[in-house]
């Protein structure tokens, strides 16, 4: 049997005119696994912001670029949308507990944590795998989200497992033997 033959059951859903079942459309983008980040900042009345996202991706190396969306009816929106800088962490495989904490709404999620201040008073998480301080270059509507492009100003990065977002749930990598 051919690698690309595995037997699969499928669903088809057509896009072309309004979207029936939102759930299904959920579910197909769920089975492309995500790296799980933490980002944060620091709205302009000072108030600490931080969300859970799995919606990141490198745009470019030069200038250094990444991406990052926020739906429209987020409560912290408007914090970021203040915001000159913003900081994503890369989170490790043992972090799950911190993705939980920035994903559940909350009134001071920093609360008892370990930050410092970074680039714009963004708060800056520990230990994390990988963390890019950027700066706002351009925020864009983009149906019921908003995207974030930022370029990067400092970055910072370490050895580890990390963690991962797939169907829904949270996971880690396995590596295959080949």
């Amino acid at each position: 049997m051919s690698i690309c033959n595995i037997p699969r059951e499928e669903l088809t859903l057509d896009l072309s005119s309004a979207l029936s079942d939102p759930r299904e459309l959920r579910r197909a983008f769920g089975r492309f696994p995500t790296g799980v980040t933490v980002i944060t900042t620091q709205g302009a009345n000072g108030k600490l912001e931080g969300i859970t996202a799995n919606s990141f991706t490198t745009v470019s190396l030069d200038p250094p670029l990444v991406l990052w969306s926020l739906r429209n009816d987020a409560r912290s929106r408007l914090g970021f949308q203040q915001a000159h800088h913003f900081a994503i962490h890369v989170l490790a495989r043992e972090q799950h507990g911190l993705s939980m904490r920035f994903a559940t709404a909350a009134e001071d999620k920093f609360k008892g944590l370990d930050i410092e201040e970074g680039l714009g008073g963004c708060p800056l998480l520990p230990a994390c795998l990988a963390r890019f301080e950027c700066e706002t270059q351009r925020v864009i509507p983009a149906g019921d989200h908003q995207m974030w492009l930022g370029r990067v100003i400092r970055v910072t990065h370490a050895a580890g497992e990390p963690l991962v977002f797939n169907s829904g749930r949270l996971a880690a990598v396995a590596e295959l033997e080949i």
